[in-house]
């Protein structure tokens, strides 16, 4: 009984704050110990499964949210008016590099890639996917960068140490169709800079191969 009674109170919590809430706040304001959340939580995810609810309880960064399911994220987004925007090739590219090399700074990243990525970090940066996470010891002090919570919630990640084997992001982004959701009044078309950048890959496929070898293959660089 007391299980049940306090579903509710994990209901709101989750429903208000929007974002995923770790065990030890949950712990800390339920007054719960580890044992008992546990078995909270997977009764509220059976109970939200077998009443039909179009929300459903996913561990993701770290904590626990409450997310939209699949079958009703198109009558969400004619609500919420938004579009969905696919990252573009070469800024995946960055993305996936830095994901899996972080920290590591912009030299590095071109290095890799063997294009400039100025235009894919500034919109990986403005889309709070990849964030300054420090500054190399070396001459210069050049910034690394490494991926956000935000990175993990868009992928449906816990931890970084979940992130699939290389080159999946790529293969997740195209499989299941990973797409970012952004008010329609934040930007429009993708701009020169990044037309540019496409047209220095001569060709994906190939381009995918070569990332997946350097980024095996890469030695730090001093």
């Amino acid at each position: 009984m007391f299980m049940e009674e306090m579903q509710a109170p994990l209901e709101a919590l989750l429903f208000v704050r929007g974002e995923p809430v770790t065990a030890m706040q949950l712990k800390e304001i339920l007054q719960v110990d580890e044992e008992s959340l546990a078995e909270l939580l997977t009764l509220y995810a059976k109970t939200l499964e077998e009443r039909g609810s179009g929300l459903m309880l996913h561990r993701v960064a770290g904590g626990f949210q409450l997310v939209t399911r699949p079958e009703c994220h198109a009558y969400v987004q004619k609500l919420a008016e938004v579009q969905d925007r696919k990252l573009t090739t070469p800024t995946l590219e960055t993305l996936s590099i830095v994901a899996f090399k972080q920290p590591i700074t912009k030299q590095e990243i071109e290095h890799i890639r063997g294009v400039r990525v100025e235009r894919a970090l500034q919109k990986l940066l403005e889309m709070e996917l990849i964030e300054e996470v420090g500054r190399k010891p070396v001459l210069g002090r050049p910034i690394l960068y490494g991926t956000t919570d935000v990175f993990l919630k868009c992928f449906g990640l816990n931890a970084l140490s979940d992130l699939p084997a290389l080159p999946a992001l790529e293969e997740v982004a195209e499989e299941g169709d990973v797409q970012l959701e952004l008010l329609a009044a934040d930007g429009d078309a993708q701009t020169e800079e990044e037309e540019s950048s496409e047209a220095l890959t001569e060709d994906g496929a190939e381009r995918a191969e070569e990332i997946d070898d350097a980024l095996h293959t890469e030695e730090n660089i001093d």
